[in-house]
């Protein structure tokens, strides 16, 4: 069995550890942070089968031009001569057209569904009590246009093999009956669930201290050395990481650790906000997705989790108020009957998603370093995917087959 380092304690470094130390291997686990705050505690934790359209699509380029000009839109790229966002964007318009979205469904739907999978799994094991319920996602509407690309989406799904329906107004009463509408309709995402992320994190931490996985917090990687194509040693804060295998599952910080080997992970921050507001009325109980607002909603510990925007922007600390009030100020628009109040800075999770330009996430070995394995590039569905890529990275590093095919996730793809 081998001595394994992984960079990143996030929900897919976690879910590594987790598959790697059942399956016999000594596991390290390094983050810079604390290991209690990173993106995967607070997304909206939903598990989407149904998302297997990638970021990158034709309709998304003259969209986001047009969101650039409004401060309170779900999607801004702030422009920038960095080189990174220069390559992030060449790449993101060269695979934003009907082939690359046709070529990733079915990679995407498999890598969705082996996740869902494997938190069903997890869910029934002694100590995982993370909330997991399977009700669905609603995706609703208030336009023709968007019941449109909702229907036809819908039907992508059903030839795919996922369950969707698409609902009247009265069929979203029916489901809901307090939650009052002012949509057209709404597509019912059946093959979807929701978990609670933060009680998933705790869990993992708890489990894998308990079976002798060590993690070590609040240490930043500074150097990597390597020796014959392999990485040979990592330096972190004062110390060395010395393993067989090492895994890169840093996120949003993934590229700066690529450079210290000369790798280039191209991926942007995308940075998203969400708060939680207390609700004990069950007015909602199926989570919601807006469709033109971009924004989440999701019933989670006795409150609605509320999320949402997509700033590409370098690392910052920075709150944009705005894209805060955008995400607020659409909820009403959709639930009359729902109107969170902008909520204090204090009160605000901000988190940055790991971007790949094609939209598809990097599982796979380093062509450059035999003994590395690259895992990161999520963007919004890092919690949704971090099982099943937990499982694969096992996989790759114990030998075996992979329990679905992973060449669309090449690390160095073109």
């Amino acid at each position: 069995m081998a001595k394994v380092l992984i960079i990143g304690g996030g929900i897919v470094g976690l879910s590594s550890a987790y598959y790697l130390q059942k399956a016999g291997h000594e596991v390290t686990v390094l983050d810079k942070g604390d290991m209690t705050d990173s993106c995967s505690y607070g997304n909206a934790g939903m598990i989407v089968p149904s998302h297997f359209i990638p970021l990158a699509t034709p309709g998304m380029v003259s969209q986001g031009i047009k969101w650039m000009f409004n401060s309170k839109s779900p999607f801004y790229v702030k422009p920038s001569l960095n080189p990174e966002l220069i390559s992030w964007g060449l790449k993101f318009l060269k695979k934003a057209n009907a082939a690359h979205v046709e070529k990733s469904a079915v990679p995407l739907t498999e890598l969705s569904l082996l996740s869902k999978r494997l938190y069903e799994d997890l869910s029934k094991e002694p100590g995982f009590d993370f909330d997991l319920v399977e009700k669905g996602i609603l995706m609703f509407y208030k336009t023709e246009k968007a019941g449109e690309e909702e229907a036809h989406m819908a039907e992508k799904g059903r030839e795919l093999g996922l369950d969707m329906a698409v609902l009247s107004v009265d069929d979203c009463k029916k489901l809901q009956p307090k939650l009052e509408l002012d949509v057209l309709g709404a597509v019912h995402y059946r093959c979807d669930a929701h978990l609670s992320p933060n009680k998933l994190m705790a869990a993992l931490i708890k489990h894998l201290k308990t079976v002798g996985v060590k993690l070590v917090a609040n240490k930043e990687v500074t150097k990597i050395e390597t020796k014959g194509g392999k990485v040979s040693k990592v330096l972190a804060g004062n110390e060395e990481f010395i393993a067989d295998e090492y895994i890169i599952a840093g996120g949003s910080w993934s590229p700066a650790i690529g450079r210290l080997l000369g790798l280039k992970i191209l991926l942007m921050p995308g940075k998203g906000y969400s708060f939680t507001v207390k609700d004990d009325t069950e007015t909602m109980h199926i989570p919601a997705l807006l469709a033109e607002a971009r924004v989440a909603i999701t019933p989670m510990n006795g409150g609605l989790r509320y999320g949402g925007t997509m700033e590409l922007d370098k690392i910052n600390d920075r709150i944009n108020m705005n894209r805060v009030k955008g995400i607020v100020e659409s909820v009403p628009k959709y639930f009359p009957g729902l109107k969170p109040a902008v909520p204090e800075q204090k009160d605000i999770w901000f988190g940055f998603r790991p971007s790949s330009a094609d939209g598809l996430p990097y599982i796979g070995r380093s062509k450059q370093y035999s003994n590395l394995t690259v895992a990161t590039g999520h963007g919004m569905m890092g919690l949704s995917l971090g099982a099943a890529t937990g499982l694969l990275a096992n996989e790759i590093i114990s030998g075996k087959p992979t329990s679905i095919d992973i060449k669309e996730f090449a690390p160095e793809r073109s």
